[in-house]
């Protein structure tokens, strides 16, 4: 057993059989496994490699012994983390199943794995409601409008109650959620019947959902002399009719029309073979699925592609990973044409903002060479020879691919539109252990952005932090971990960029008279400070009479109280913030024949600033954001009390689709730090937001604990 372990983590199987080949594109089925968490995806994966002899047996997961477990991050969470391929042959069909996370936290490795198939198996436990974090993993689905079945797993589960989780699912669902096979009525574990089985059911209960689902698939399909021969009574047990019922059932899954649900014990083996059926038999090809929208470089429309072996290359990356002693290798999903080792290929990738949706990441287009092909096992890498269109392979050694990048022909770069990513929204300020090491820092976070389009880095310019823009404390955790194989790193508090202003009239002097080594140093001035509108930014006033101030040196006063405001007021009521919104008036001042000069008078000038806010009256200032979080009806109460509580203004409410409500508020930005996993809990997943500057208010003087906790950006 042991022994076993430690060959998966090293990356080789005993027993693993060759990897499967596919004669043609239609003689492959892209599939990913979705679902919430625990719901048994990888187990699930693990007895579909099992029942077609790729394993010898299956492993635990999340303890090592398994390949399914990608990394070593998800050993240690016990969960999976990220996107993970493996295939099988199933009756002359080779099935790639995609493995992803089901937590929140991993939305944008869902969102790949989604670009990456053809069809979707729905996972849900029979032992589990079907809660609010299934229905958004069911709304990501639809939206794509993915074909897809759903598996009920964990039939053997002292708990388990598969009837009622399949009544649940057609009620979150709809009603077109329809067993295609139910549990074997006599005793649990031993099987499965088919309702489309040309013998008639015997179980009242069995006969009408047998009904049901002839009835269904009669409705959506586009062969009407279905209807016709139903209605005229042909009997639904005949062998022609049942066939007939099969190919419009595959007809109707692949226009995504109606959703046959299978039962599967993972721990048994009951069902694996149904579902590797219905898989192969009746799930959508490669060619009968559309590609994504491709474009050339200059943003022009490149119609005409197919899934065609023969045809122009298109693959994309859909995901990068870095191991520390194979290098970077990449996922990638073949759409068109034929990829083979060592061949020369450009590498495009789509710039933020191409497509007018801000997606993408850093413009580049690069020409590389594809290094070695595999197609993969978990961590498993099984040496390929060509990847033809449809298939999906890892690639070995692409120096300049990152996680969403096209891959072309070198005589015909193509783009790919981006799949859409949740916007990062949870922020984690970090410094590096030991303060030499600012360059690897700067080479970890490269790298991982690269492999991570979910993951944001900004570099604050005015707190001079390190930000690190995650999609929840999950992505967070992951994110840390794997930058430790470039640098050692602590969390700091994150500091909010506040501002300060004047908020009444106030007269400043300002004096700088040093006399060293014989070199003397003399200026003097006066000025009078007053607030402007919000948003007017700065002014400077010269209403110096009769050359008090030399004009030459006028300025040099304007420069010093200019590098004043950026260093904030660190005296009177200041607190070191930028200093926005006032006018500056040069009122009057001093001058020596000799000793002044520009450092004189810039000095001068930034000590009459400091002496007006001391004498003065000023006000910190806080960013605020418009915010428009989308939640369930039910909840809009507790999100607007909630909001209330920090502080926020609710401006208003808008109505979304049938049970869903857009509340759109202004809330400072002190208070969105965690927001975003605040409302995750508030919500059991089902509230999103998002966020953008408005602009900067008033802090409120019962706030001042905010600025202490906000930071300095002095």
């Amino acid at each position: 057993m042991q022994e076993d372990a430690m060959s998966a983590k090293t990356g080789t199987s005993r027993g693993a059989a060759a990897a499967p080949t596919a004669a043609s594109p239609a003689a492959i089925r892209n599939v990913v496994l979705v679902g919430p968490p625990g719901s048994g995806k990888t187990t699930l994966v693990e007895a579909m490699l099992v029942a077609a002899g790729v394993l010898p047996r299956a492993g635990s997961v999340g303890d090592g012994s398994t390949v399914c477990d990608y990394d070593d991050a998800e050993i240690r969470q016990q969960r999976s983390v990220g996107v993970a391929c493996a295939s099988l042959s199933h009756d002359g069909v080779k099935v790639n199943l995609i493995d992803t996370p089901g937590y929140a936290d991993f939305l944008g490795e869902l969102r790949a794995g989604l670009r990456a198939a053809d069809a979707a198996l729905f996972v849900v436990a029979a032992n589990e409601d079907i809660d609010d974090a299934a229905n958004v993993l069911w709304q990501e689905c639809h939206q794509l409008a993915m074909p897809r079945a759903v598996v009920v797993t964990k039939l053997d589960h002292a708990r388990a109650d598969c009837p009622g989780t399949v009544a649940a699912a057609r009620t979150a669902f709809g009603e077109q959620v329809l067993p295609l096979y139910l549990p074997a009525p006599t005793a649990p574990g031993a099987g499965l019947t088919g309702l489309l089985a040309a013998e008639r059911c015997e179980a009242p209960d069995t006969e009408r959902q047998r009904g049901e689902l002839i009835e269904a698939i009669i409705e959506e399909s586009e062969d009407e002399s279905l209807l016709d021969r139903y209605l005229d009574g042909e009997p639904t047990d005949g062998a022609v009719l049942t066939k007939d019922l099969e190919r419009a059932l595959e007809q109707v899954l692949a226009r995504g029309s109606l959703f046959p649900v299978i039962p599967v014990c993972s721990n048994t083996g009951v069902g694996v073979a149904e579902l590797l059926e219905v898989i192969t038999a009746e799930f959508p090809g490669p060619p009968e699925h559309l590609l994504p929208e491709v474009f050339t470089p200059d943003g022009a429309a490149r119609p005409g592609l197919s899934c065609d072996p023969a045809g122009p290359l298109l693959a994309e990356v859909v995901r990068t990973t870095s191991d520390p002693y194979v290098g970077r290798v990449s996922l990638v999903r073949v759409f068109s044409g034929t990829i083979k080792p060592d061949s020369g290929i450009h590498v495009s990738g789509h710039c933020t903002g191409f497509f007018g949706d801000g997606s993408g990441h850093a413009d580049h287009d690069e020409d590389d060479r594809i290094g070695a092909l595999a197609f993969p096992l978990g961590r498993q890498q099984r040496p390929a020879t060509t990847v033809m269109a449809g298939d999906i392979c890892t690639v070995g050694r692409l120096s300049h691919a990152e996680t969403g990048d096209t891959l072309s022909d070198k005589a015909e770069p193509l783009v790919c539109k981006p799949w859409s990513m949740p916007d990062p929204l949870l922020p984690v300020a970090v410094v590096p252990h030991a303060k030499t090491d600012e360059d690897k820092l700067a080479v970890g976070l490269a790298r991982l952005a690269a492999e991570d389009p979910g993951l944001r880095i900004e570099r604050n310019p005015e707190t001079h932090q390190t930000v690190l823009w995650c999609l929840g404390e999950g992505h967070s955790g992951i994110v840390l971990d794997a930058l430790t194989h470039w640098v050692s790193v602590d969390t700091v508090a994150l500091r909010i960029a506040l501002r300060e202003t004047f908020v009444s009239r106030a007269n400043g002097h300002g004096r700088h008279v040093k006399q060293s080594g014989g070199h003397g140093q003399y200026a003097v001035c006066d000025i009078e400070v007053e607030p402007l509108a919000q948003g007017s930014g700065f002014e400077f006033v010269d209403r110096v009479v009769g050359g008090a101030v030399p004009r030459q040196f006028i300025p040099s006063v304007e420069k010093g109280v200019r590098a004043q405001l950026e260093r904030g007021l660190t005296g009177g009521a200041g607190a070191g913030y930028p200093v926005v919104d006032i006018r500056v008036t040069l009122l009057d001042g001093k001058a020596h024949s000799v000793d002044s000069s520009d450092f004189a008078f810039q000095m001068a000038g930034a000590a009459a600033l400091r002496d007006a806010a001391a004498a003065g009256r000023v006000r910190l200032l806080e960013p605020i954001d418009d915010v428009t979080v989308l939640v369930p009806d039910e909840l809009v109460g507790a999100v607007m009390g909630d909001l209330s509580a920090r502080r926020a203004r609710v401006v208003g409410t808008d109505k979304v689709g049938a049970d869903r409500t857009l509340v759109k508020a202004e809330v400072p930005q002190t208070e969105l730090i965690r927001y975003v996993v605040d409302l995750r809990s508030l919500t059991h997943g089902t509230g999103s937001f998002t966020r953008r500057f408005a602009r900067y208010e008033p802090l409120p003087e019962s706030s001042a604990s905010v600025a202490a906790h906000a930071g300095s950006s002095a």
